[in-house]
């Protein structure tokens, strides 16, 4: 009889711990330090009023506390774009922490590469009381694929950029240059739009969305390790079946008036939000 009291006993201990990691998972937040910049990030004159209004879709701050990027922390973000995130992470990090920019070839053939480079680099330049200490990297397959030292950054981040790696089949240079630029333990933090799971995976992701197990699989497969999910950035009102793929839906509205109170009430896409970590051995 205490045998089966044990194993019981077992067992509902087992089940509390499930029910208490379900609980957690996705619910890191930032520290009271990094909440307070954080609060002075997304405040900050140096934003437009634009992006702010893109903070209801993105969740600058909830995201970001889920991989547990603090103020101190070295943090590489992959291809800035316009640099949206950029206006967030590097005052936040400016005074105790690092913010690397990785972003295209500036000496690349394409006129479009070189004008996005040099408007990023504009940006910087106009505002140097906030982008003083970015630190701009170059990581750009097949040939220019370290952008810092090995094992230097506690955290890489990414954000909506697996759809464009697919297309050129460089996703896996690109998780390599990334686990590359990882110290052991380090967190990949992911976010993408998600596909639906109920169809097959184009490898070309041409609507521009990426099913969320297809791309666990395939960041697993370069060596990271999933520890957790988030839905901070999902939006069940995305339909996921628009013709000119995600790129109809805000901020782009491809299909420009036709439509266009539809897609903006609709919102921006549905993203799932993934942390991976390199193991540490």
């Amino acid at each position: 009889m205490n045998q089966q009291l044990n194993f019981v006993r077992l067992i509902l201990l087992a089940l509390a711990s499930t029910v208490a990691l379900i609980a957690c998972a996705g619910s890191t937040t930032l520290s009271a330090a990094g909440s307070a910049k954080m609060e002075a990030a997304l405040a900050g004159e140096h934003r437009t009023a634009a992006n702010r209004a893109r903070d209801q879709w993105r969740h600058p701050a909830e995201t970001l506390g889920f991989f547990g990027i603090e103020p101190d922390s070295t943090v590489m973000e992959i291809w800035p774009g316009g640099g949206w995130y950029t206006e967030v992470l590097a005052p936040y990090l400016r005074d105790s922490g690092t913010y690397i920019a990785a972003g295209w070839d500036p000496d690349s053939s394409m006129e479009f590469i070189q004008n996005a480079v040099a408007r990023y680099n504009e940006k910087l330049d106009a505002n140097p009381e906030v982008y003083d200490q970015v630190k701009v990297a170059v990581l750009m397959p097949p040939a220019k694929l370290e952008p810092v030292a090995p094992g230097t950054v506690d955290v890489v981040v990414t954000f909506r950029n697996i759809h464009n790696w697919m297309p050129r089949e460089s996703q896996g240079m690109m998780l390599q240059a990334m686990y590359d630029a990882l110290r052991p333990g380090g967190v990949l933090g992911v976010v993408e739009h998600r596909g639906n799971a109920s169809v097959p995976q184009d490898p070309k992701a041409k609507s521009g969305y990426v099913n969320e197990d297809y791309a666990i699989e395939m960041i697993e497969a370069a060596g990271f390790q999933l520890v957790d999910k988030a839905e901070i950035n999902a939006n069940p009102a995305d339909t996921k079946d628009h013709p000119e793929g995600v790129w109809t839906l805000p901020p782009t509205l491809r299909l420009k008036d036709q439509d266009r109170d539809k897609y903006l009430g609709m919102g921006e896409s549905d993203r799932f939000t993934l942390k991976f970590v390199k193991p540490e051995a």
